[in-house]
Order: C-alpha cells, then structure tokens, then sequence
C-alpha cells in the first residue's frame, strides 16, 4: 500500500523507519479495530506501543544481560584503571588498554556491548514518537476523515492558509506554507499541509472554521468531520486531539470537574509511571565504571536522562495532545511489566555458564574470521609481564641514578635499555 507521508520527513533513518516499518504496523492495528467496530485511536496507540515493544524485547534482554556482566566486570576493571591511574605515557596506555580488552575477552563480550543495543533501539523509538505525533501520515482511514473540510477549505486557499497558520500547532509546519510546491499550487502538497494543521487543532480552532466572517458554507462539514474525530479520538471521555490544558480550561468553564481529573490525570500518570521504570531498571552504581570511556560517557547521559525525564514528560504531556500523554503512559507500564519479568529472568540466569557461553560464541567468531583466540589473550599476558618488567627496571634505574656511584651511571641506564629489550623480545 501507498502511504502518503504529510510534512515528509526527510530523515534518511526515521524516515524509512517511520513510512515502511512502524506506520504499516500502526495502520493494520487500526483497521483490525475498525474491523470489529472499534476504530479508537486511543485504543490503536496503546496496542501500537505493546507491540513495538515486545518486538525489541530480545535487544532489551541481551542489554540487561550486558549489564549483569558488567556488574561482574567492574571491580577487575576498576583495577586496571587504579593501577595505571597516574601513567599518561604511551607504553602504559597501550598496556591498560590491552589489558582491559583480556577482561572483556575473559567474559565474552565487547566493550560496546550495550551501547549496540541502544543504537538499534533509539532509532526506533524516536520514529515510533513521529508516527504518532502524526497518525493521518501513515493510517489512511484517519486521514479520510479530514478529506471533506479539507476539500471545502482548497476552494480558497489563500484565506484558509491564513487562518490555519494562526492555529496554536501551526508554528512548526510554517516551512510547509512557505514550501515551493504550496506556493506553486500544488494541490497534493496543499491539501496534506491543511492536515497536518487540523490534525494537531484544538476544538475552539476548529469552531473557527466556520465562523460568520471565515467559512460559513462549511458549517455543516466542520460539524459532521468533528463528530466523527470526537468518536474516533475518544477515550475514557477525552478528546486525545486536545491537550490536558486546553481540556482544563474548558472544563473549568462547563463545571466538568470529573473531565478536570481526567486531564491532569494524564501528565500525572506519565511522570508516575516513568519514574517507577526507572526504579525498576537495574542502574549501575555511582562507582562503577565499563573501562571504557565511551560507555561510560553514555551510561551518565543515561543516568542524568533517567532522573528529569519523569518530570520533563509532565510538563510535555500537560501542553501536547492527551493522545502523546497515553503513548507515554502505555511504554511506561509496558517497560515496567517487561522489566520485572527481565528482573526475575536474570536473577536466576546463571552467571558462570552464560559467561562460558559467551566466551565460545566470541572463539568461534574470532576462529571464523581466521583468529587464534589464544594468540590475543597471549599477546595481552606478554605485554603486561613486559610492563610490569619495565617498571622494575625504571625502579632500579631511580635508585641508582640517586646514589653516590655516578661513574657507571651511563653504562648502567644502556644496560637497562638492553635487558628491557631482550627481556621484551624473549617473551
């Protein structure tokens, strides 16, 4: 099927991600609810989120193992780094590094190990949040619902671009009316641009549709269209188009206190949910630390994104449309109920055999590729035993150098240099 992307998303990651992979799945999970006589969209976002998730169930399994490891790993990588702490010289730098790639390779496991998992996962998740900013984009049954309006509102372009770029939502889409294709006419482009708009409108922007001095023959077409989003954007008695704080307001004015609730239940439930995820997630201690600095870094990006994403998805949930709010909450709680089945999976993995495991799936990768195992771990032995010889002799040389016998001072220093090499070579 063709999926006519609105604002196409010129990302050559998300973008394929989004039109060919999520937005498919999104778009049958909407049909089989509009099957069986339940076209929600509140509904299908809760389904979507599930699904998505479960599918990267195994990364975000082999990612906990990871990190099961990594625990185990961490005091003999704490070592290295404490022994070669106050040594910036080549020589010590090349030997910690090697020394700390014979940890990983004890253990079977890459340095990156992690950090593969998150790569192949953020992609997906920052192009799950696009196909739900923007569902009339990839589930072409939704998108119908707008055909009408926007029809009547093509019949006069001019002021109805005018109109709609002074919605609340239309700030981000201010690129499209000044694209060369709207500008030119291009019918397609325009008509996708109008959706992409209403699509993020509020109610009182849509009543403006057709007010006295704007679009008074689209009266009954507004009308008709917003019934229809009202039944398919409904969900527990709210507007998912709207955002929990123009639903306040409203309420407030209409004495829905009950909608009120509902409303800031929304923001509240995100940030609750979050942090129990969070908690949930098994988090590496302040002390720990991979050896390597890279995953390091992102470990603390993740620790630091941990702690504000709770409150940031409050404040977000209580400004965008409720329907945001509801996929932040269902990832939450599908996250959390992984997470405690992970939790109780790894607790019982045994550590030893899935470290022997490891280790034989990385000898048979190295030995596929035409790589001795032994050779690696040798070479890493070598060269600690040739490190550790030369901070022998640089200790002797110090001693010398600071006693009262000068005469052999040079002799003794091309000595040192020689034994160091024949000793290097010999190993």
């Amino acid at each position: 099927m063709n999926y006519i992307i609105l604002n196409p998303d010129t990302g050559k990651i998300l973008g394929p991600i989004a039109k060919y992979i999520l937005g498919p799945i999104l778009n049958a999970i909407y049909s089989f609810l509009d099957m069986i006589k339940i076209p929600n969209v509140g509904l299908a976002i809760i389904l979507f989120t599930i699904v998505i998730y479960l599918l990267m169930l195994p990364l975000t399994i082999k990612q906990q193992k990871f990190s099961k490891l990594q625990a185990k790993m961490s005091p003999e990588l704490q070592a290295i780094q404490k022994k070669y702490k106050d040594k910036k010289d080549q020589e010590s730098q090349m030997a910690m590094n090697q020394e700390t790639q014979a940890v990983y390779a004890k253990y079977g496991v890459s340095p990156t190990g992690s950090c593969l998992q998150l790569l192949i996962q953020m992609p997906i998740l920052f192009a799950l949040y696009r196909v739900i900013y923007k569902i009339p984009a990839y589930v072409p049954k939704v998108k119908a619902v707008f055909g009408s309006v926007v029809d009547g509102l093509y019949e006069n372009t001019d002021k109805a671009s005018t109109l709609l770029q002074s919605f609340s939502g239309a700030a981000m889409y201010k690129k499209e009316f000044t694209d060369p294709s709207f500008l030119q006419g291009n019918t397609e482009y325009i008509k996708n641009t109008f959706i992409d708009v209403l699509n993020r409108a509020s109610t009182a922007e849509w009543n403006s549709l057709y007010a006295a001095d704007n679009f008074p023959n689209l009266s009954q077409t507004v009308t008709n269209t917003m019934a229809q989003l009202s039944k398919i954007n409904n969900f527990l008695g709210l507007n998912i188009g709207d955002s929990p704080s123009f639903t306040v307001k409203n309420a407030f004015a209409n004495h829905q206190y009950f909608l009120v609730f509902l409303a800031i239940l929304i923001p509240v439930l995100s940030a609750v949910t979050q942090w129990i995820n969070v908690k949930l997630t098994p988090q590496s201690s302040k002390n720990s630390s991979t050896g390597n600095e890279q995953a390091d870094q992102m470990a603390n990006s993740m620790k630091a994104m941990n702690t504000f994403m709770p409150i940031m998805s409050a404040v977000f949930c209580f400004t965008l449309p409720a329907g945001m709010g509801i996929y932040w909450i269902a990832g939450s709680v599908v996250r959390s109920i992984q997470q405690v089945a992970i939790n109780k999976y790894i607790d019982k993995m045994d550590i030893d055999e899935e470290i022997k495991k490891n280790v034989e799936k990385r000898e048979a990768k190295l030995k596929k590729a035409g790589i001795d195992p032994n050779s690696i771990s040798a070479n890493a032995n070598r060269s600690t035993k040739a490190m550790e010889r030369l901070e022998q002799l640089r200790a002797e040389s110090s001693a010398s150098a600071s006693s009262d016998k000068p005469k052999g001072s040079i002799a003794s220093k091309a000595n040192l240099v020689k034994e160091y090499n024949e000793k290097n070579n010999s190993n």
